[in-house]
């Protein structure tokens, strides 16, 4: 007899940490499609933790943090809900004691919570390569300091006088990796520096003074808006990191408030569920 239920509860423990990808792949979805929502309604209302656009360079700091904390909070929310299903729709295999259930169902939340995070990059990234490839097809000669430094290398090359069938697209290019030099800390040599005066010279038929003054203005604000774009990478990569934790850890949290909803087990009081503590009767 003893033999019998020992083999019975290994049976029933090996049951109990086995996955079932439905409803792994169900909250995973749920996840991902709630994340993509409420990224695209934060950006479009203007809470995006960086941009390309040249005025969200003058944003402040407290709305860099405040679409930090809103990419958190859609964190939370989004790989909670799908922790929510993945925990609520399992089947339950076998007979398990209630910790190794509770540990199943945490850690299919988790499993929801790492798939949904693949397909929320997967899709934001498609979506922003659909966005981003008609500009780069248009300008084959841009670079990387096109996006972030296009109004510096505007004003750099503006002219008046400059007759409209001239390509300018490799001077810009090549003025581009010249600017973004500046963002380090040895900053732009002077070679460049000579380099990059007299190119402006040609092709916008400047004095030479007048062209080293509107180069030296140009690498000022480029190296401002370079150390600008790197605080908001930097926002960015913490705001990521940490939307990323605190989602598993909700994913966890709401598959095992799933389970004991679909167990018939009182939801914790953070869910709405009713206080176990029992009211004495005078």
């Amino acid at each position: 007899m003893d033999n019998e239920r020992s083999i019975a509860a290994s049976v029933g423990e090996r049951s109990g940490l086995r996955l079932q990808w439905g409803p792994v792949f169900a909250g995973a979805l749920f996840a991902a499609a709630l994340s993509t929502i409420l990224i695209g309604f934060g950006a479009t209302i203007g809470l995006g933790v960086s941009s390309s656009s040249p005025s969200w360079r003058e944003a402040s700091a407290a709305l860099a943090l405040l679409s930090g904390l809103y990419l958190i909070l859609q964190a939370m929310v989004s790989f909670g809900v799908g922790g929510y299903i993945a925990g609520r729709a399992q089947r339950l295999i076998g007979a398990a004691p209630s910790d190794l259930v509770e540990s199943r169902d945490g850690l299919h939340g988790l499993t929801a919570w790492a798939l949904g995070a693949v397909l929320s990059v997967l899709i934001i990234t498609l979506v922003g390569l659909s966005t981003t490839r008609p500009a780069i097809e248009s300008r084959p000669s841009a670079t990387a300091a096109e996006p972030l430094l296009s109004a510096e290398l505007d004003r750099l090359y503006r002219s008046l006088r400059r007759p409209a069938n001239i390509d300018l697209g490799y001077e810009r290019a090549e003025a581009g990796r010249i600017l973004l030099m500046g963002g380090g800390h040895s900053g732009i040599s002077s070679e460049d520096r000579s380099y990059l005066i007299q190119q402006v010279a040609a092709a916008t038929g400047l004095a030479a003074a007048d062209a080293e003054k509107r180069v030296d203005s140009v690498i000022g604000d480029a190296r401002t808006a370079i150390l600008r774009a790197r605080r908001s990478a930097v926002i960015l990569a913490f705001s990521v990191a940490a939307a990323l934790l605190f989602g598993a850890v909700a994913a966890w949290a709401a598959a095992c408030a799933g389970g004991r909803h679909r167990d018939g087990a009182p939801l914790p009081e953070w869910m709405g569920g009713r206080s176990t503590t029992a009211v004495p009767v005078v």
